[in-house]
């Protein structure tokens, strides 16, 4: 077993300490089954000699039926302790890893992901992230199953029962002793082949859940492009390479039990062939020779199991890898300043910022804005300028490679990233709605509103009228899937959730376009409510929104190129005239 598995195990059993107290019983336990599968071939060889005796005329003793009932009553006995034992150990350790070990682990994973970098997610698919959290967890709390109830009481069970051996016959012990190491050797070295291949099962398996998950959540974009076709032909892909590493794997895990059954078969022969001839030479009896062939197969079966745990091993180690692998990422600088309880107006400042996705190529270079509070603020720009990236800065989803943002002088990478977000408020061109009523949706950023301000709020944002022709008003439950509400009226929802909210600092990449030229104008007179006294950064696309801005920025490749009001941008005849005109020009 390579080093690295060793390694991933010692780790598994340090994060499993809380339940090591579990995990003692159960071997306590095991060593019980162990005396009893040792204790009990010895008993039944007894039987046989027995009765070999009676049949020989050499019985000795009073009544053949009182000698084997002390024999078989004890027999009884271990086998049913054998049985209740085996059951109560299985459910002790159910209990210990799925309920505590397994459960802390993902929690652990949940609060690990809390604190990761938004590029994290940017840059790994959701079904990536499931998996390692859901399948990757459970071989991981397999994998102490087979160490602590299958792995370490094989090895007791054989050192036992070879121990016996030797005090039953050294010289069929010997026999044993010297062809089992082969068994051993070989199943370790053949099983150790797979690990790669299990690694490449767990990698495309990820991908295959990102493939489904992206193909379900898009459904109505992969039908309407008859995307159908490609998308069955990519799951095949992915499946067909899933598919052929698993089966290298199994296969690879598989050889180990042939090979271990024959070499066990030839144990027993050998026991045969040598027990028989010591029988005839008078050095041994046939109750030795059977309790011997009883306890080969005892070691046989555990043995032929090595096959099947260690492919599990590897299997799990592998899940183990990917598991740590997540827990081990870097997190979020961590931070704990704030705004020590003052009022926030809305001041926003970028001094010399500089921030880049990729370090080869930069984006935002040497950005310098001053902000008064209460305006209205414009960010134009051609896709890939960098206008989102001012909003992911301002909210620290990230931070700044240089230079700094400060709100009222407060430099925000200085104050947590909670209660910089708490000043924002957001109204997205892509909607988000998540699975409860339309009053909770509402109120997702001001939970302790009153009912009385979330109907005040839908009034301002013209979407009272329809949520009332719900089945059940206020309390319709909806979701993001929701299919009798349209985009537009989704739109309006998550308008009112940002009344609502009435945050000092308002993000709006361009709220309106999806919903009708009717609608808009009437929204249109609400979030100038809403904009008023507030800070508010536009990201727009329709230059048409935001011709009475207070200032335009135009940002091409990262840099401001052009400033002003929307006339005074149009008198100059530069970057921003070319895309006013190539708008609007017809």
């Amino acid at each position: 077993m390579k080093k690295s598995v060793i390694k991933t195990f010692i780790r598994i059993f340090k994060m499993a300490k809380p339940i090591w107290g579990w995990l003692l019983l159960s071997l306590v336990i095991n060593a019980v089954l162990i005396v009893c599968n040792v204790y009990s071939p010895k008993i039944l060889g007894n039987l046989i000699q027995l009765l070999y005796d009676f049949w020989a005329g050499t019985f000795g003793g009073e009544s053949l039926l009182s000698e084997m009932l002390r024999g078989i009553i004890p027999l009884g006995v271990l086998y049913l302790l054998a049985s209740v034992l085996s059951y109560s150990n299985m459910y002790l350790l159910n209990n210990a890893v799925s309920r505590y070990f397994t459960c802390n682990v993902r929690m652990k994973i949940s609060e690990k992901l809390k604190k990761l970098p938004v590029k994290y997610f940017d840059s790994t698919p959701v079904g990536e992230v499931l998996r390692r959290l859901m399948d990757d967890v459970s071989y991981m709390g397999g994998s102490i199953h087979v160490i602590v109830d299958a792995l370490f009481p094989i090895f007791f069970q054989l050192a036992a029962i070879i121990a016996v051996m030797f005090f039953e016959n050294w010289v069929l012990a010997l026999v044993v002793l010297f062809v089992t190491p082969f068994s051993i050797l070989l199943s370790s070295k053949i099983s150790s082949k797979c690990e790669k291949y299990f690694d490449n099962t767990f990698a495309e398996s990820g991908k295959l859940n990102s493939l489904v998950e992206e193909s379900y959540s898009n459904y109505a974009t992969t039908k309407a492009y008859n995307w159908e076709k490609e998308t069955i032909r990519r799951h095949k892909e992915i499946n067909k390479r899933q598919r052929d590493n698993e089966i290298k794997a199994n296969f690879i895990a598989d050889i180990v039990r042939p090979c271990i059954t024959f070499i066990n078969a030839l144990i027993y022969i050998i026991i045969n062939l040598v027990g028989g001839w010591l029988i005839l030479e008078g050095k041994t009896t046939v109750g030795t020779v059977v309790t011997m062939v009883l306890f080969a197969k005892q070691i046989s079966a555990p043995l032929e199991n090595v096959a099947d745990l260690l492919g599990e091993v590897q299997r799990s180690a592998s899940a183990s890898e990917r598991v740590f692998e997540l827990l081990d990422l870097p997190e979020e600088n961590p931070d704990t300043g704030s705004f020590c309880g003052k009022e926030i107006f809305g001041d926003v400042k970028f001094e010399n910022v500089n921030f880049s996705y990729d370090d080869t190529k930069p984006l935002i270079k040497n950005l310098n804005l001053d902000i008064k509070r209460g305006r209205n603020i414009a960010i134009v720009g051609p896709t890939g300028a960098g206008k989102t990236t001012i909003v992911n800065l301002l909210m620290r989803f990230y931070d700044p490679q240089s230079g700094k943002i400060t709100i009222d002088g407060y430099d925000i990478g200085e104050i947590s990233r909670e209660e910089v977000r708490s000043l924002f408020g957001m109204v997205l061109q892509d909607t988000w709605l998540f699975g409860g009523t339309v009053a909770d949706n509402i109120a997702y950023g001001k939970p302790d509103a009153t009912r009385e301000e979330i109907v005040s709020a839908c009034e301002e944002a013209y979407c009272d009228h329809f949520i009332r022709t719900l089945p059940q008003g206020y309390d319709t439950v909806i979701g993001d899937d929701t299919t009798n509400i349209s985009g537009g009226q989704k739109q309006l929802l998550t308008i009112a959730r940002a009344l609502l909210a009435n945050h000092r600092l308002l993000i709006l990449d361009e709220a309106t376009s999806n919903v009708d030229t009717r609608t808009e104008i009437l929204i249109q007179n609400a979030m100038d409510k809403l904009m008023k006294g507030k800070t508010c950064f536009v990201i727009a696309h329709r230059l048409s929104t935001i011709v009475d801005s207070d200032l335009i920025l135009v940002i091409n490749n990262g840099e401001i190129i052009e400033t002003g009001k929307h006339e005074e941008l149009l008198e100059k005849k530069g970057f921003y005239y070319e895309i006013y005109n190539s708008q609007y020009a017809v």
